[in-house]
Order: structure tokens, then C-alpha cells, then sequence
């Protein structure tokens, strides 16, 4: 079944309503390698219930939708699908433990053509159900490879810029454990491309790989660490684009091009010197 424009643009995903606890919030930054250096006094409030800080990321995964896209009533060849660009802004901080409620629109549906694939874009905003305030809006852009050629569709997001041709300012290396993803897949991402091998490779890798909103994470941590001096409610906004696979074990070097208030970024596997994440962007408070 192939995609028809406007039964995927006005899919209905339902409003999820996401409880967590201290304990979740403790898991996703132990999920993004915090805690690695149990000596680490900067990090070790985002792991530790005295004075618990939660990392701004972890509301990407707190309320996402959840495998909407698997129906197949929308077309998608889904397990052909990568993760190709997130954004967030942030309103305010996220607090370590409580009630958020999310609400989810197909925003665009943008055709590359025949054999190059699609763009699916989805806009998720989230907010504190105890009081009704916004915490966060997200732009998740997923790219469906199979899945082109049924256009006329939407013109795609507007282009995030390239990070700068000189010299970053800082680099970050982060190592991961080869064992990563089956960890961070408790968060709630069960894809199995992250966990079984054969279904890894029958889309096309050949072993598991990170999930992309892992890698995101852990920008987020370098990002933190070097600009924001580990307070999460300095980081406005981050975007980027995931350009390749990130492979469990491997050592993500993260580059920083810092000019005031803006912050940009490319990530990559160290081991191999491949980006895995590009055209970084991200605003930061109080700078």
C-alpha cells in the first residue's frame, strides 16, 4: 500500500498522557552514558535523587506518540523508516518527576520523488497536565526510503544550517558501552533494528544500531557540559539532522562552534571519522 497524501496528513494520533517518576528520569541520563565517572560531581545530579536535575532531551521520549506510523493504513513502509531531523524548544524546564499530556499533528508530508523516498514531519506539543503549562514543542522528521513517488506533497522544513568551515571551539568525546541501546530501548523505543540483529539487518545494517534520539541525548549532554555549565534550564532550543548510523561501543566526538547566544554542532563516530549527526543548532540562555 503506498501513501496518499491526505489520508497521512490528517492521521489521527491520539493525546498521550505520560506519568514518570524520579527512577525514569534517573534511567534516561544513565541511558545517555551520565554516571560513567561515578566521581563526576557536574554530572552526578542528573543520576542522583539529592537535588535530581532532569535532562531537557528526556522529553523527547516522554510522551511520543508511539509506533502510530506501523498501521497500515498509512502506507509507510515502517520498518524502512530513519529518524531524519528533530527539533525541540524548550518553554520551561522539566521537572524530574510528574504527569506531561502530549498532542501530536501530521504537520507535512513532502514527496522526493519515485525510489528517493519521502518526508513525513510530525509536530508534538508538551505540556505539564497538573497545570496546563507548555514544556516543549517538537518537530520530528521522519524519512520513509520506500515511500516516494506519490506526490503533490508539502514543501519540507526550512533548512538548518551548516556548522561553520573553521576550527570548533570545544569538542566533546563520549563514550558508549557496546550493550547501549538495549538500555536505552527502556525508554520506550522497542524497534527491534536496536536490539535483533536479523531485523537489523534486514533493514539494511549490518548489525544494531543507536537509537537517533540516543545520539540526540547525548549531544544534548555535550552541549550542556560545554555552554550551558550543566543547567538544563539554560538550553533553549536544539535541532539537528542525523546524517548516519551510530554504532553501540562507539565513541561520539562532538564539535561546538559557540557564538553568544547561538551554539552549532556536528557529531561524529569517532572510531570510523564519520558524522552521524549534522547542521546542529542550538540557542542557550544567559550566554
Amino acid at each position: 500500500m503506498a501513501i496518499d497524501y491526505q489520508t497521512l496528513k490528517n492521521w489521527p494520533i491520539a493525546d498521550q498522557l505520560s506519568r514518570y517518576t524520579r527512577e525514569d528520569c534517573i534511567r534516561y541520563a544513565l541511558s545517555l552514558g551520565y554516571g560513567e565517572d561515578p566521581m563526576d560531581a557536574a554530572e552526578l545530579p542528573f543520576v542522583y535523587e539529592d537535588g535530581l536535575r532532569a535532562v531537557p532531551s528526556m522529553v523527547t521520549v516522554l510522551g511520543a506518540p508511539g509506533a502510530w506510523a506501523t498501521d497500515p493504513g498509512t502506507g509507510i513502509d515502517w520498518l524502512r523508516i530513519l529518524h531524519g531531523e528533530h527539533r525541540m524548544v524548550l518553554h520551561a524546564s522539566l521537572p524530574p518527576e510528574g504527569c506531561l499530556r502530549s498532542h501530536t499533528r501530521v504537520t507535512a508530508v513532502v514527496d522526493k520523488g519515485q525510489g528517493r523516498g519521502a518526508l513525513v514531519v510530525t509536530t508534538r506539543e508538551v505540556s505539564d497536565d497538573a497545570n496546563g503549562r507548555l514544556l516543549a514543542t517538537i518537530e520530528h522528521t521522519s524519512f520513509c526510503r520506500a515511500d516516494g513517488g506519490f506526490g503533490p506533497g508539502d514543501d519540507a522544513p526550512a533548512a538548518l544550517p551548516a556548522v561553520p568551515p573553521e576550527p570548533a571551539d570545544a569538542t566533546v568525546q563520549l563514550r558508549t558501552a557496546p550493550s547501549a541501546a538495549l538500555l536505552y530501548r527502556l525508554n520506550g523505543d522497542r524497534n527491534p533494528i536496536h536490539a535483533d540483529p536479523g531485523a537489523a539487518r534486514s533493514a539494511g545494517f549490518e548489525r544494531p544500531i543507536l537509537h537517533g534520539l540516543c545520539t540526540y541525548g547525548m549531544a544534548v549532554r555535550a552541549v550542556l557540559r560545554a555552554c550551558c555549565g550543566n543547567r538544563p534550564e539554560r538550553l533553549g532550543s536544539f535541532a539537528l539532522r542525523f546524517s548516519a548510523p551510530f554504532i553501540p561501543g562507539e565513541t561520539l566526538a562532538v564539535e561546538i562552534w559557540r557564538r553568544g547566544a547561538q551554539v552549532q554542532f556536528r557529531a561524529s563516530a569517532l572510531e570510523r571519522g564519520q558524522a552521524v549527526l549534522t547542521h546542529g543548532l542550538a540557542t542557550v540562555h544567559g550566554a
